[in-house]
């Protein structure tokens, strides 16, 4: 079986290419190579200003071997929505079938998500358009220099908080899930079945769609390139990073984690979080296991929540 799926994945064609200018052990380039080996071919790419379209389409070269359309940072979402509208147009037409409709995939850092394409992102998805948003989250504005976002976890060094960030991430899949008529889910590149399926899931949705992928960065996070699939995976292992999605206002925990490593293992692997005290550290971990139990608890009681 091993070797059949070993073989498969060699044939496939690579959307996302080689030769871009990703640092060494990247983890948005991860992402952008899996999330397009689930989208196929028959998909639409606009790409918001951040780290993955410095890197993917310095002209006149270009990772993406499909079409992708460069947004600036706030309009990312305003452009998935214009590909989407013009793809409606010839489908009333009789210009394009539904079997044939490509994908249209907006893709944003989480400086472009969470802060400055968040008005975009929200009109977007209240009109219902039809496409679907994929935020690279590294926690931070790491193209510029590595400045904090509302994405930036709790304590987290960057240049602009360098004495430890004092607020919490925003819970961006919960705002955009209150929206109510959009699929949602959280993944991880360290899980790339749960990523994969994800991804489908979301483009077969009739509606508009948002994952949140959890991506380290090497330079941002300071550690060796090599950690960073294991870094990912420590994230779930210590509930740093709860895997869910939220399907017509309802709750999936994806990935339980009953016995959770100590976070602190995750934390001290990472130079941004290498200044905490011991109170600082118990906080993260008092903040991190209440949000998966909250998560669990809404998964356990199928509730619709918007």
């Amino acid at each position: 079986m091993e070797k059949e799926e070993r073989e498969v994945r060699e044939k496939k064609e690579n959307l996302f290419v080689s030769g871009h200018h990703a640092c060494a052990g990247c983890g948005p380039a991860i992402a952008m190579r899996h999330v397009m080996d689930a989208a196929g071919k028959n998909s639409i790419v606009t790409i918001g200003t951040g780290c993955m379209e410095v890197i993917s389409t310095l002209w006149p070269l270009t990772s993406w071997k499909i079409p992708c359309i460069h947004s600036a940072f706030e309009n990312t979402a305003a452009t998935a929505s214009g590909i989407a509208s013009a793809l409606k147009f010839l489908e009333k037409n009789g210009k394009l079938k539904e079997k044939e409709k490509p994908n249209v995939i907006a893709i944003s850092g989480d400086g472009g998500a969470f802060d400055i394409g968040i008005q975009a992102l929200s009109g977007a998805i209240e009109r219902g358009h039809k496409f679907l948003f994929v935020c690279y989250d590294n926690g931070a504005y790491m193209n510029t220099g590595v400045q904090r976002s509302s994405a930036t976890p709790l304590y987290a060094k960057t240049t602009t908080t360098p004495s430890g960030k004092k607020e919490n991430a925003k819970n961006m899949p919960f705002i955009i899930a209150s929206h109510g008529n959009v699929y949602v889910a959280t993944a991880n590149i360290a899980y790339l079945a749960d990523l994969h399926n994800k991804i489908k899931k979301a483009l077969s949705f009739q509606g508009p769609s948002y994952v949140q992928i959890f991506t380290p960065c090497v330079p941002g996070w300071n550690y060796p390139s090599n950690e960073t699939v294991k870094i990912a995976r420590l994230a779930v292992e210590t509930r740093a990073s709860v895997l869910y999605e939220i399907e017509n206002g309802i709750v999936k925990l994806n990935f339980p984690v009953e016995n959770p490593k100590p976070i602190e293992i995750w934390l001290e692997k990472q130079g941004r979080f290498r200044h905490l005290s011991a109170k600082e550290i118990e906080n993260i971990q008092k903040n991190s296991n209440n949000f998966y139990i909250h998560i669990k608890k809404l998964s356990d009681s199928g509730i619709k929540i918007f």
